[in-house]
This record gives structure tokens, C-alpha cells and sequence, in this order.
């Protein structure tokens, strides 16, 4: 073989290798839902960090934090009202030190202040007054969110003098009774109130005894009964709002008490610190994936056992703690881990998965400084718009690189997909299934369909998953000169086509006359 011979040979086998394509049958099992999610699932918290909240040398937040935000940006409210409505939950790590000035009882009611001892965090206590309660309130009436509030958990406490980080005593309602009653006379519409911020367990900077906050829970719900008698309008009540820890959860739940919780939180940083170089392969590994998928069954499981009447939710997720995943969390590539985390957590019927952040911090929705939508935006909202509330049961034998999720389509008729490829140099040609047979064995039929497709595929610019900028169908997501949310329209393909799933891509796709019984 010469030279020009051996040339064309390698050339031509790494065109092989960079554009390879595998076929991969998935089968749907479409005769019933394997669980059910809220109608609005997607949720994003507002923060309360103050622009001084920095890590590795970074100060993420600028003026993103409740006390700060900007409500009258206009590209903020289009981005919040495209989801008509988005779920949005106000709290994080510091809402144990934030009080309210509802009764203007409060000497010098100041934001956040940095502080090197004797608070939580490195900050001071922080004072809501009524005229900023408002203002919120107006930026939630306006773009029509629900609101999940998150409560101060520690007010009335005290530090244990024998057990370091342990906090003691009743929680003091009196406080969260004034906002309350300050709320209701303004007409202000709360979905549900969470009481505390990760202080379950071992905690993150506090910590109270699983026994002893089931019986705060117990105040909140009977506070909740009193300021709201209509049940049809009685917010929920959520908690604890923090880390997974199956003794402390079982014991919590268990000694609650029947229908008191209505939603059992918890959070998700699994991918570790910010600063983990580790995390961008972390996000395109899909048996690291895989490894938290124990926690949401594990959480499942204990709310089937002690709490039959309440549901699951994530109320905050980050994946990386400490504002994000530095060059990752606003990147193509961050939307591997949070759209299989969407995924997850729905197929082991979470009702409620709350995103850190809509902006502020690395892991931001929008762009901490411009509200510019950052590429996992369109994600949220491609998911919002297209996934409906049951999913389906979805699986295949091929490579583990490609995640698939399925549920009964919004509004329409039909199923909709979401599939992720992880991988870098594999594209994959789907044929669908649908397994109709209840006792189990070989899959009905292949699935042949009659109508077009509606295909939405994201694909980072240039090929770049570290890329900041996200294309749909080949055309690059941008606002308008009048800044408006580009619409997000999808591709139609003829159903003899089959599915194709590019390298390092993600792709919605919807079937109109997959005619799944657990739809009708």
C-alpha cells in the first residue's frame, strides 16, 4: 500500500469514527403511567445571596439576590412569563436569618451585612421590610408565578451549648403568622410555604432534631388551617428542604403526623464543589449519572412508607454547591446532568423539581448581569412546554451514552421524547417500539406513525458543549432587537424518517398519533 493509499485509509476511518451512527430500538410501555408529576414541574428559586457572596475567588451573584434584583427588567419578566406560569421558590441559605418588618418593630431593617463571627454563613441577620415584600409581590402578580416561600427556620432557636452546630427549642411562628396576615390583606397569593433551608441530618451550617422539627411542621400546618380556612386556597406545606438522610427523613416523616407535609423536599449538588475541574466529565458520564437515580427512589420509597398522602420535590438543585460549576454550570454541556436530572426525578414521581438558580451564581437560568437566557433556559422551557404531567415507562438496550425519558404529551394528543446523547464522536438513529403487553415479553409492534414529527434539537454553537450559545433545529437562540424570547419552533419530519440523534446533542421530540392507552 503507498503512501497516498495509507493516507486515504486513515482519513477516511476517522470520518468513520467522528460521524459514526448506531441504530437502537426503544420501547415504550404506553398502557399506564408509571408516575405522575405537578403540571408544573419546572421551578427556579430566587436567592437572597447579597453581591459579597463569593467563592474561588469569584463573586457570582452580583445583583441578583432578592434584597438587589432588578424586577423592572423587561428581558427578566418575558423570560419568567414564557412559562405561563413558572413555579418560582424564594429561599436558599440564608432564609433562616432573614426576619420580617411587618409591624416597622425593627431598629434599622438592613440587607444582609458581611460578617467574619457569630452568624450563620459569614452574614449578618436580614430585614425584609414590606416595602421590598411588595415590590416582589408585584413582579410575581405580573409575570403569574406560583410562589413557593421559604421560612425562616431558626428564628426563636438557640445554638445547643453541648452539641456543636445543634439548634434547640420550638420554632417562633409569630413572625412568619405577621407576614402572613400581612400577605392575605394585600391579596398576595402564595402556592405553599417550606419551612427551612438544609438543616436536616448532619445540616450545612445548622442542624435540628428530626423529632423536634416534625413538631415544627405540625405549627406551620396548623398556622397555614388558621390564616387560610379555604382549603381550595390553602398553600402547601413543604419540608426540609435539605440533604437526603434516611434516618433522619424516617424519623421526621414518621413522627409528623398524618397530612401534615404536603411535600417532602430535598436538595441536589451531586456533582461536588464549584471549583471540581471534574464536573465537566461528571456531566458526560452516564454511570455517574446513574449513581444518584438511589436517592430519588430512596426518597420515593420513604414518602410510600410514612408520608402515602404527600408528594416528592426537589426544592433546590444546583449540582455543583457553591454557585455552580465555574465555565461549566451556564455552558451546552451543563444541560446533560439538569435535563437526565428532569428525567429522573419525574420517573420516580417527583411532583416538583426547583432549579438554582433563575439567575445569580454560575448555575443561573439567565445571565446573572444581562438576564440573557443561558442555554439550560431553553432546555427548562422546551421541557415545560412539550413534556406532559404522566411519564411512561421508556427503555432500551443500547449504549448507556444515550438517555431517553418519555411522557404522555402536553395538552395534545400524542407522547413526547426527550432523548440526551452524551456522546462526543456517536450519533444514533432511534426506531420506536410500543409494548402494549401488560404481563411482560416481547414488545406489540413496531411504531409507524402518520403524521409528522415534531422535532426540537439543541446542539451547542460549533460543536462546543463549553459553548455559551445554543442552537435549535441549526439556528442559534437569540433575543430580537426588541427583546423578546425567540419562539421556539419545532421541525417538522415525515414519519418514515427515522429518529436521528446527533453527537453531544439533545432533542425533543413529539409524535401526535402515538396513540398511548395511559394518555387517553
Amino acid at each position: 500500500m503507498n503512501f497516498k493509499s495509507i493516507t486515504f485509509f486513515v482519513v477516511f476511518l476517522s470520518c468513520l469514527l467522528v460521524s459514526r451512527a448506531e441504530k437502537v430500538e426503544v420501547v415504550v410501555e404506553g398502557a399506564t403511567p408509571i408516575a405522575q408529576t405537578d403540571e408544573d414541574f419546572i421551578c427556579v428559586t430566587l436567592d437572597w445571596w447579597p453581591t459579597n457572596k463569593c467563592d474561588y475567588d469569584q463573586c457570582p451573584w452580583g445583583q441578583a439576590g432578592l434584597f438587589n434584583l432588578d424586577l423592572k427588567n423587561k428581558i427578566l419578566e418575558k423570560a419568567v412569563k414564557a412559562f405561563h406560569p413558572l413555579r418560582i421558590r424564594v429561599g436558599g441559605s440564608l432564609q433562616d436569618q432573614v426576619v420580617y418588618n411587618v409591624r416597622n418593630n425593627i431598629e434599622n431593617c438592613q440587607p444582609f451585612q458581611k460578617q467574619d463571627k457569630g452568624f450563620l454563613f459569614g452574614f449578618s441577620i436580614g430585614c425584609l421590610d414590606m416595602k421590598r415584600w411588595d415590590e416582589l409581590n408585584e413582579f410575581f402578580n405580573q409575570t403569574r408565578v406560583k410562589v413557593t416561600f421559604g421560612l425562616n427556620a431558626l428564628i426563636g432557636r438557640k445554638e445547643s451549648e453541648t452539641e456543636k452546630t445543634l439548634w434547640v427549642g420550638d420554632w417562633y411562628s409569630h413572625n412568619a403568622r405577621d407576614l402572613m396576615s400581612y400577605t392575605i390583606s394585600k391579596g398576595y397569593k402564595i402556592d405553599s410555604y417550606e419551612l427551612g433551608n438544609e438543616l436536616c441530618g448532619v445540616g450545612v451550617s445548622a442542624r435540628i432534631e428530626a423529632k423536634q422539627y416534625a413538631k415544627d411542621m405540625a405549627t406551620l400546618k396548623n398556622l397555614v388551617k388558621e390564616m387560610y380556612p379555604n382549603q381550595k386556597t390553602q398553600p402547601k406545606v413543604l419540608g426540609p428542604g435539605g440533604f437526603y438522610d434516611k434516618k433522619w427523613f424516617d424519623t421526621f416523616l414518621d413522627a409528623s403526623g398524618h397530612d401534615v407535609i404536603d411535600g417532602v423536599t430535598h436538595h441536589i449538588y451531586n456533582l461536588g464543589p464549584g471549583n471540581n475541574p471534574d464536573v465537566v466529565r461528571r456531566v458526560q458520564d452516564p454511570f455517574f449519572l446513574t449513581q444518584i437515580a438511589q436517592t430519588f427512589k430512596d426518597v420515593s420509597n420513604a414518602i410510600d412508607k410514612f408520608a402515602p398522602w404527600s408528594g416528592a420535590w426537589v426544592s433546590e438543585s444546583g449540582g455543583a454547591y457553591n454557585s455552580g460549576g465555574q465555565l461549566v454550570s451556564y455552558t451546552f454541556a451543563f444541560g446533560f446532568w439538569y435535563l437526565d436530572q428532569l428525567g429522573m426525578t419525574s420517573v420516580y414521581n417527583h411532583k416538583v423539581y426547583c432549579r438554582q438558580a433563575l439567575t445569580g451564581g454560575n448555575y443561573a437560568l439567565l445571565n446573572t448581569t444581562t438576564f440573557v437566557p443561558n442555554p439550560d433556559y431553553y432546555g427548562a422551557l422546551l421541557w415545560h412546554r412539550v413534556m406532559g404531567s404522566k411519564v411512561l415507562s421508556v427503555m432500551h438496550k443500547g449504549s448507556p451514552y444515550l438517555r431517553v425519558y418519555s411522557h404522555c404529551a402536553k395538552k395534545e394528543p400524542g407522547v413526547s421524547f426527550v432523548f440526551i446523547n452524551l456522546s462526543k464522536n456517536t450519533s444514533f438513529e432511534i426506531d420506536l417500539f410500543h409494548d402494549l403487553n401488560l404481563n411482560g415479553g416481547s414488545p406489540n409492534f413496531e411504531f409507524k406513525g402518520h403524521k409528522k414529527r415534531e422535532e426540537y434539537h439543541l446542539t451547542p454553537k460549533d460543536g462546543n458543549i463549553l459553548s455559551s450559545i445554543v442552537l435549535l433545529n441549526g439556528t442559534p437562540l437569540e433575543l430580537s432587537d426588541s427583546l423578546e424570547i425567540p419562539k421556539l419552533k419545532p421541525k417538522l419530519v415525515d414519519d418514515l424518517k427515522p429518529i436521528s440523534i446527533a453527537a453531544h446533542s439533545i432533542a425533543f421530540v413529539t409524535i401526535r398519533d402515538f396513540n398511548a392507552p395511559a394518555c387517553s
